[in-house]
């Protein structure tokens, strides 16, 4: 009797759990993504299917599948899975299951895995308790991270680890959750509404079919059966409205972004920004105009903008969005408020007009390349003067070919940084 309602109590769960549990995979070939992880013959599925794995870290955004991937571990493996999740244990917790390890393996000979959810969250006291039960092969140990473990988890743990990155879902993995979901829950979806639950999901599958799940409930029975999810349904699920982003408004909101970046209003710059935010725009393709920017509008009158731009852009792969927006952020008002100047990318604008449009020049003897065996014989290098035997560290000698000895291609402006480059140039020139 106690089994029966067991079994009923069990299959009630099953029923009223929250559509992303009851979407978990069962098997490999039902996770979605992650192909270059769990794909045929890929190195990760390859350990879990012959049930080899050694201790291993899954690093990656929240819902691509770290929790689904221990899941399927557990019951893929002989060995003895036991979960536990940093946020709650402690040392105590750890020991306990060391011990558990010990006895398992003193007494039938069977290993044991170590699942650790949210790694990060254990300090360095708390992971050092792990590692002599790693290092001998007592604990198999799957640990669980957002973090980048460079950072987060400790070197010696590590080390002895494999590190496997999971990769955010792709908007077509994600349409593919949700079609999945769609049919277990009887449901269809309209095209705008589901590209909004896409966008704002934002490669996290668990918050798409949290959001799905929502708007499903709030699909009226009565409107259409099966129950059919509208745009208004979608928005209400995330508490977002969808900004309509077409084609043409896509490069007008981007035109109106770097024209204001280049006004040097960063009020605009941000509000333009936040458009395209909302929006759901690639957060890679922001990033990448922002470089672009730093280069083409600012240049050498601030060269830090290029380095806090390119660090903003390393900064969305790494921590991902929502947080990303704060670096993408400060990188919008750092260009904003940078002096301007276009003078480098004149600079190589004119120099490849001259290329396609003219003759190639000789390169001047003295700069030819002379460390070859006969180079000297030729000429190379004669005449060169090393301008680091120079107490000013420079000489005016020729470095151009012959017939543009006295075409300049870069020509500083007064602004920030490169005012001071002007006036050295200007300098060797003999024209300040």
């Amino acid at each position: 009797m106690s089994d029966l309602f067991s079994a009923a109590m069990t299959e009630r769960l099953a029923r009223t759990a929250p559509l992303a549990a009851r979407m978990r995979p069962q098997t490999l070939d039902e996770v979605v993504g992650q192909d270059h992880l769990l794909g045929r013959g890929k190195p990760l599925r390859r350990l879990i299917e012959t049930d080899r794995l050694s201790s291993v870290i899954l690093w990656g955004p929240p819902g691509t599948g770290k929790t689904t991937l221990s899941s399927l571990v557990a019951t893929a493996t002989s060995k003895r899975f036991i979960p536990m999740s940093a946020v709650t244990a402690g040392v105590k917790d750890v020991r306990e299951a060391v011990d558990i390890a010990r006895d398992e393996h003193r007494m039938h000979q069977r290993g044991t895995i170590l699942f650790l959810d949210e790694i990060h969250r254990f300090n360095r006291t708390q992971q050092d308790a792990l590692l002599p039960s790693v290092e001998d092969g007592t604990l198999v140990l799957i640990g669980a991270t957002t973090e980048n473990p460079s950072f987060s988890v400790n070197g010696p743990l590590l080390s002895r680890s494999t590190l496997f990155r999971l990769r955010p879902h792709s908007p077509e993995s994600l349409q593919q959750l949700a079609t999945r979901a769609l049919m277990l829950e009887s449901a269809t979806i309209a095209d705008d509404a589901l590209d909004h639950l896409v966008n704002m999901a934002d490669g996290d599958g668990r918050s798409l079919l949290t959001a799905l799940e929502v708007a499903i409930a709030l699909a009226d029975d009565d409107r259409e059966a099966p129950r059919f999810v509208t745009i208004a349904d979608a928005e209400a699920a995330v508490d977002s409205r969808v900004l309509r982003y077409g084609d043409d408004e896509h490069y007008d909101i981007v035109s109106a972004f770097i024209k204001s970046i280049r006004g040097s209003d960063p009020d605009a710059a941000l509000y333009w920004l936040a458009r395209m935010l909302s929006a759901g725009e690639d957060v890679n393709f922001i990033a990448r105009r922002l470089c672009i920017c730093a280069s083409e509008d600012i240049g050498l009158a601030d060269p830090m903008a290029l380095v806090v731009t390119e660090a903003a852009a390393r900064c969305v792969q790494h921590v991902g969005m929502p947080e990303a927006q704060l670096n993408l952020a400060q990188a919008t008002v750092h260009l904003a408020v940078a002096p301007k100047s276009n003078r480098v990318a004149r600079g190589i604008w004119s120099a490849m007009t001259e290329v396609r449009e003219r003759s190639a020049g000789a390169v001047p003897i003295h700069l030819r390349d002379a460390s070859y065996g006969g180079a000297k014989k030729l000429g190379h290098g004669k005449g060169y003067a090393y301008p680091h035997d120079d107490a000013s560290g420079w000489v005016d000698q020729q470095y151009l070919p012959d017939d543009l000895v006295d075409k300049h291609f870069y020509d500083p402006s007064p602004h920030g940084h490169e005012g001071r480059i002007r006036d050295r140039l200007l300098a060797n020139r003999g024209e300040s």
